[in-house]
């Protein structure tokens, strides 16, 4: 495409597979075909293969075209504005560093001359050339220590799991051991009864392993569900591969052999005799192993619990901020009249019809317009001249007439932002105590040089969180109307409609109405404001939803093998259980013996998993909001939880040990 990037080439532009498919059904059908892009006509020349997304995996370009196929005004003439992303194939023979050393040069020779002044010159950028081989890393670095903490995660499930099944099949080798010693006695070598059972267990983590597999197809679909968040443009698109396949295979029979083993080698070191004559003096060691796994499985559940704890709390917190605006009943789009052709005067105007438009929709209460939504942090940072001084880089926020009406922030003096012909704005009340202290700033006059001209002050507003609101620090704003005084020109807008219902039931009148309008005029990202807030939150939501399942999964494969070891327990002691209960002992000392033998195994289990917790929680500290990694409130939550569970777990087989009869159980043996 080299003879079509110049000045003066047709304009021509390579779509991507998909959208292809979605504008004209057949992708063939979309060569030589015409699309407008802020009113200029490209000619479709090319289609991307189905597999290339651009090189950028978190953001998948649908069209593709010349840098000087589109009037770009004073964006390419900044040469303070560094936003070209330039890729570059290394010629044979050269290596990176040695491009880094030539091109690097070139590149400070250049930027030092846009520098004007000494503030500038002392903060120059530099270049930097990365490999290209797997794109740039936006999405990348923006998921993966999030990933790798869901990692650290599931490694903890595995571990609870194999200590599990190492737990069952010690129980299941202990109650063997009379068959085993059969075996030997009857001439069976050692390394065969080895194989044997060892054979059992890779082909029991086998079967978990092709259940895992299955349920995988369906994980991998669910995380990327919660990762975009009902986001259509998301671009993640995680699948399993012969790679993925290749290491769960792997995990699975590796944890087969070494969870097994030990089991497998205890068997054969039985004495045959005592075994034979039914001793079971026996079992005391591996009922000590059991209960040493069980504390392992604990202790690590803990873990998981407290981390689960602490990012549920996060998102508590962050859910608890006032935002100084009502998000429910909002609907959020984005038009954009420029690309459609408009200019200034009218495409003010053409905002205005609009706006009275969708004031008029049944059910809408309010319609407002700004340049950008308030969680996309929509504002500039400009020095404003108020009341003879400067004032430092503030937030400036372009809005339409009934902003505050229609976003429910209250105004505390003067009154909401009317289109009257004339330049006027609304001050936070933070900026009005930082450059108005003690005084009524309503009917002063603030300027913003090149950008905002002489603008008056008719309001004060009360403080409201924009963009990132996790922020402690609160910057003023100021609010201009968008049509007077402000630069740079009108382009495209973010419509917010107040209605008394679901706002998504009116996203198709509003489509038409601007299609009514102009059929030119795109129109996007129609959303509730209620969404966009949780967009901001994401990740603190996927923590705790994923982090509350594990718990939960950890919790239930504990209690499961705590279940198991008890109930073999209860078994194993049904003679002595029997004796006691001849003697005269009620059914409730027997349920707190048992459960005495429980707490037992948890307290040492609490002994080792509570510091563990309280050093594992700091790992994680740079995702939590509003609590400490140490947090008393989360760590006692996790503990009350894990000894419920471990008591209803254990509770139901010391129940049934309360039930033996006398009689029956001295029979036992």
């Amino acid at each position: 495409m080299n003879d079509d990037d110049r000045a003066g080439a047709p304009p021509v532009a390579v779509l991507s597979f998909a959208y292809s498919q979605k504008r004209f059904g057949d992708p063939s059908k979309a060569i030589g075909a015409t699309i407008s892009m802020n009113d200029v006509l490209l000619t479709v020349i090319g289609v991307t293969a189905p597999e290339f997304f651009g090189v950028d995996p978190g953001d998948a370009p649908d069209v593709y075209f010349p840098l000087h196929a589109l009037p770009t005004g004073e964006t390419l003439l900044d040469q303070h504005l560094y936003w070209l992303q330039i890729m570059a194939r290394l010629r044979p023979g050269v290596n990176r560093s040695q491009a880094q050393a030539a091109v690097a040069l070139l590149f400070e020779q250049w930027v030092a001359g846009t520098a004007t002044n000494d503030k500038e010159r002392a903060n120059l950028p530099g270049l930097a050339l990365l490999p290209g081989g797997t794109g740039v890393d936006s999405l990348r670095l923006r998921y993966s220590k999030p990933l790798l903490l869901l990692l650290a995660l599931v490694n903890l499930i595995l571990a609870i799991a194999c200590a599990n099944t190492a737990n069952l099949l010690l129980a299941r080798a202990t109650a063997r051991q009379r068959e085993m010693a059969v075996r030997l006695s009857v001439g069976a070598g050692r390394l065969r009864v080895v194989r044997q059972l060892l054979t059992e267990s890779v082909l029991l983590a086998a079967l978990g392993g092709a259940l895992g597999i299955a349920l995988a197809f369906w994980g991998v679909r669910f995380l990327t569900l919660l990762l975009a968040n009902g986001r259509e443009n998301f671009t993640l698109r995680a699948e399993l591969n012969w790679h993925v396949l290749a290491v769960a295979v792997a995990l699975s029979v590796l944890s087969g052999i070494v969870f097994g083993l030990a089991p497998a080698i205890q068997s054969t070191r039985v004495d045959v005799m005592p075994v034979l004559k039914n001793d079971l003096r026996r079992t005391a060691r591996p009922a000590a192993r059991l209960r040493f796994l069980i504390a392992v499985q604990l202790a690590i559940a803990l873990l998981v619990l407290v981390a689960a704890g602490l990012f549920t709390r996060t998102l508590s917190n962050l859910n608890a901020i006032q935002l100084g605006f009502n998000r429910e009943n909002l609907l959020l789009f984005e038009v954009n009249a420029r690309q459609a052709g408009y200019r200034d005067p009218e495409i003010a105007n053409f905002y205005r019809n609009l706006q009275t438009q969708f004031q008029a929709i049944p059910g809408v209460r309010n319609a407002t317009l700004s340049r950008l939504s308030i969680m996309a942090g929509g504002t500039m940072f400009l020095p404003f001249n108020a009341h003879g001084r400067r004032t430092d880089l503030t937030n400036t926020m372009y809005v339409g007439p009934a902003f505050f009406t229609t976003m429910q922030i209250p105004v505390l003096i003067g009154h909401d932002i009317e289109d009257r012909g004339r330049a006027a704005a609304v001050v936070d009340e933070e900026f009005a105590k930082t450059y108005f202290p003690g005084e009524n700033p309503v009917g002063q006059h603030i300027a913003a040089p090149r950008y905002v001209d002489d603008v008056e002050i008719v309001g004060v507003s009360a403080n409201a969180k924009y963009g990132d609101f996790r922020g402690q620090s609160k910057a003023p704003v100021v609010y201009v109307l968008y049509n007077h005084a402000s630069r740079p020109p009108i382009s495209e807008m973010v419509f917010e409609l107040r209605t008394a219902e679901n706002p998504l039931i009116y996203a198709n009148t509003v489509r038409e109405i601007i299609r009514k309008a102009d059929p030119g005029v795109p129109v996007s990202n129609i959303k509730t404001q209620a969404a966009e807030v949780d967009e901001r939150v994401n990740q603190e939501t996927i923590f705790a939803r994923l982090s509350t399942l594990f718990a939960f999964l950890a919790l239930a494969i504990t209690c499961v093998g705590l279940y198991g070891v008890v109930s073999y327990n209860v078994a194993q002691r049904k003679n002595e259980i029997g004796i006691r209960m001849a003697l005269g002992a009620q059914r409730a000392v027997v349920i707190r013996m048992i459960l005495r033998d429980v707490l037992t195994t948890v307290l040492v289990g609490l002994a080792v998993g509570v510091p563990g917790a309280l050093l594992a929680s700091k790992l994680i500290s740079s995702f939590l909001y509003g609590i400490k990694p140490n947090d008393p409130l989360a760590l006692a939550a996790a503990v009350g939880i894990l000894l419920c569970a471990v008591l209803l777990a254990g509770y139901a087989p010391a129940r049934r040990a309360s039930r033996i009869e006398p009689m029956a159980a001295l029979r036992h043996e």
